[in-house]
């Protein structure tokens, strides 16, 4: 998901997005730990993915104070 695409949802939005990327993200982790996923670099690229929901919320919440 783009820095753009993230303006555009609204802030409930994005906190339920980040909660079901969370959820998918511990659930990927477990599955590698029990047994090698076929692309281990989706683990880096969720990783990534929920920093950047993170960093944006944080902007929101810096900008409204």
């Amino acid at each position: 998901m783009k820095k753009e695409e993230l303006k555009e949802i609204t802030t409930a939005d994005l906190r339920e997005r980040l909660a079901q990327m969370e959820h998918e993200y511990l659930q990927l982790k477990a599955t590698h730990a029990v047994s090698p996923i076929d692309n281990p670099a989706k683990i880096t690229a969720d990783r990534r993915a929920i920093a950047r929901v993170k960093t944006e919320l944080r902007q929101r919440e810096l900008n409204n104070k």
